[in-house]
């Protein structure tokens, strides 16, 4: 796609993905998550972990039955946020996946995305002083709820002294951090990298805050709520959780025996510079990211295989992600690739949603399988794609992109290749 990117083709270091480990709203580990994507076994419920009785939402996608003492000892669990513990329990599963990782603690990076950081203990502490005065704030406010704590604290608890930093680009932010992760190990910076997302939302606040700007969903029904590329769609589910994926210089991981899982083969990155929330009417910015993706993998669209869509929900994405996807392939492809949203189920885990997709991409590839658009119904003539509507499909998927698209008009694609 000529006219959409101009890349300059140098390459790097590649790059192998060795461990995945999550803890989401449809599982505590990674092949729970995917197998209840593929079941289409939704995770979208009633909300428990917060008082919704004078709140106009009411579902929402949680991380059920979730005890962070099944996790840390109770000191730890009182001094670090749930998107923190979140990250962490990810993290663990993904380097006891990868296994023993032969590399300088120098050369071992962890770059996280997340939206909103620790919100719950803004929320808990604002609460707090408002109520009983500055005596009753916490001293660990700051440290629980900043960002970045996630990446610091999962590089504390391995010793990874490498690349280390917080990516906050909205729904964007996983998949800035998975590509930017990439770019660091295939330029030699770093040989192996801890990356993802995380997330822990659901507040009073936040609730109220996209439920004002009509960003919700506004069904009551869970089962109706997240219907991306539908035409009764009217908003989204939010979620929480987090994804993590270990990845290593390929040569250096294959050289050790370890698992390679699937390759990253190119990252695109893009802004629409158009409207704080409001994607680009032509998807001009969405369609330059999977060109770039493309583009750098060395792949054109008649090899790309499946596209996990962003796919919130909302009237305007799913929209405008459509046209975007016909201007990155062309026509045709469009129409032949394989495409889902797994927000159907998952709910919309805001900074973490490209990480949880990311495993999508890779465990399809792995397993054979695409995951549907659950709930998909009533076509919308705007959305006019092949989104394997309610029932996953088997198929041989060599290459997958992940789509993101954040407030502010931030575009990511990812695209992964199959390890054969």
């Amino acid at each position: 796609m000529t006219h959409l990117v101009n890349y300059s083709g140098l390459k790097g270091r590649r790059v192998a993905v060795t461990g995945i480990g999550a803890i989401t709203p449809l599982g505590k580990t990674s092949q729970e998550t995917f197998r209840a994507m593929v079941a289409a076994e939704s995770g979208i419920a009633a909300l428990e972990s917060i008082d919704t009785a004078n709140l106009p939402v009411k579902i929402g996608a949680e991380v059920k039955q979730y005890n962070g003492e099944d996790y840390f000892t109770r000191k730890e669990t009182n001094q670090s946020d749930r998107f923190t513990q979140f990250a962490i329990i990810a993290g663990d599963e993904a380097i006891r996946e990868a296994g023993a990782l032969p590399y300088d603690k120098d050369r071992i990076g962890c770059i996280v995305g997340s939206g909103v950081g620790g919100i719950i203990t803004l929320t808990n502490e604002t609460g707090r002083l408002l109520e009983r005065g500055v005596r009753a704030v916490s001293p660990r406010f700051i440290p629980m709820m900043i960002s970045n704590m996630a990446a610091g604290e999962l590089a504390i608890r391995y010793g990874f002294r490498g690349t280390n930093y917080v990516v906050t680009t909205a729904c964007a932010s996983a998949t800035h951090a998975i590509g930017e992760a990439f770019r660091q190990i295939a330029c030699g910076h770093i040989d192996a990298c801890l990356t993802g997302g995380t997330e822990a939302p659901i507040t009073p606040v936040a609730l109220a805050g996209f439920h004002n700007m009509r960003a919700l969903s506004r069904a009551e029904d869970p089962d109706t709520a997240s219907l991306p590329f539908d035409a009764r769609r009217s908003g989204f589910v939010i979620g929480e959780g987090a994804v993590m994926l270990c990845l290593e210089a390929y040569e250096s991981a294959k050289a050790r025996g370890a698992v390679i899982l699937a390759e990253i083969l190119g990252y695109g990155a893009t802004c629409d510079a158009y409207h704080m929330t409001s994607p680009d009417p032509e998807g001009l910015g969405a369609a330059r990211a999977m060109a770039l993706a493309m583009a750098e993998a060395g792949v054109t669209a008649a090899d790309v295989d499946y596209i996990n869509a962003h796919g919130t929900g909302t009237p305007l994405n799913d929209k405008f992600e459509t046209l975007a996807i016909k201007t990155a392939l062309g026509e045709a492809d469009a129409h032949r690739v394989l495409i889902s949203s797994t927000k159907g189920v998952s709910g919309h885990l805001l900074g973490a949603a490209g990480a949880i997709e990311s495993l999508a991409c890779i465990y399809a590839m792995r397993q054979g399988v695409v995951p549907p658009t659950a709930g998909l119904r009533e076509a919308d003539p705007d959305c006019d794609l092949n989104y394997v509507p309610l029932t996953a499909v088997k198929a041989e998927v060599n290459i997958a992109l992940s789509n993101s698209l954040g407030f502010g008009g931030h575009n990511a694609t990812l695209c992964f290749g199959k390890e054969t």
